[in-house]
């Protein structure tokens, strides 16, 4: 009788969902769609701050599951196939309509390979996040790659570049996004980045000074907090290559311990040999 319980339990547990965090998911996936059709109606901005919105909320659904103790599979599926529309299709779209149309078969070649590029990127960090290291993502994250794009048409709206100017640059930078998203480069993940316990004051006051930078002239600084994530993958890759190339062991070596330093300084030069 107990054991035909438990059954029971289990089974209603498999046809039940989480409802709070997926209504997260389920808004991120509006503001994805929002975005294709903001660009398919040439709204760029709102295309872009849409993008944007979609990836606020992408960071609060896991967060909201975490705290309540409510992850499940179903999320984690929805979660993925709702990234790939918001993420992968709208900022294809986006670009496409906002410079890469000019081009032609190019151009929409270079979004799709964008869209995916993006798909084996979630597919990849599905099947391997059991096993990843959880303070570096393994590539970029397809919501970096999308707040990227999004950031520069807000920004180029800002100086009121012309389109002309800014084709060739977006062209060469979709391929160099999807080149990103599957490559190997590791870049912060944020995961480990605890606010909940005491911190010391300087952390409250950093925070509040980058939300106060931000706010300034928003258009501008989020394309250079997103062009510095970007590039800080690169960064970090060729700073552990270094680290490992002979150059890089000789000059760990060679500064060594400080206290081996100051001692090596106070006994000086071995004197020389007397025959």
């Amino acid at each position: 009788m107990r054991g035909r319980r438990k059954r029971r339990f289990r089974d209603k547990q498999r046809k039940s969902i989480y409802i709070l965090p997926n209504l997260f998911t389920a808004a991120s996936l509006f503001c994805g769609f929002y975005a294709i059709i903001s660009a398919m109606g040439e709204r760029f901005e709102a295309s872009a701050i849409a993008i944007f919105l979609s990836g606020l909320l992408d960071g609060l659904d896991g967060r909201v599951a975490r705290l309540t103790r409510s992850t499940s599979q179903f999320g984690v599926e929805f979660d993925s196939l709702a990234d790939l529309v918001a993420f992968g299709v709208a900022p294809a779209v986006l670009a496409f309509q906002w410079a890469l149309a000019p081009f032609g078969r190019l151009g929409w070649l270079a979004a799709f390979m964008f869209v995916v590029c993006g798909a084996l990127r979630l597919a990849r960090f599905n099947v391997q996040k059991s096993v990843e290291d959880p303070s570096y993502f393994k590539g970029l994250p397809i919501p970096a790659a999308a707040c990227f794009i999004a950031s520069m048409v807000l920004f180029v709206s800002f100086w009121e570049g012309e389109l002309e100017t800014r084709s060739h640059p977006i062209l060469v930078m979709i391929y160099v996004l999807s080149f990103f998203m599957v490559s190997t480069i590791p870049y912060y993940s944020f995961k480990k980045l605890d606010l909940k316990h005491y911190k010391p004051f300087n952390v409250l006051v950093s925070i509040i000074l980058v939300a106060l930078v931000i706010a300034y002239k928003p258009m501008v600084m989020l394309f250079l907090i997103m062009l510095l994530y970007i590039l800080s993958g690169p960064t970090i890759t060729f700073y552990r290559l270094y680290r490992r190339s002979p150059l890089g062991r000789k000059a760990v070596d060679s500064s060594g311990p400080p206290e081996t330093k100051q001692l090596n300084e106070k006994e000086g030069p071995e004197p020389a040999e007397t025959h």
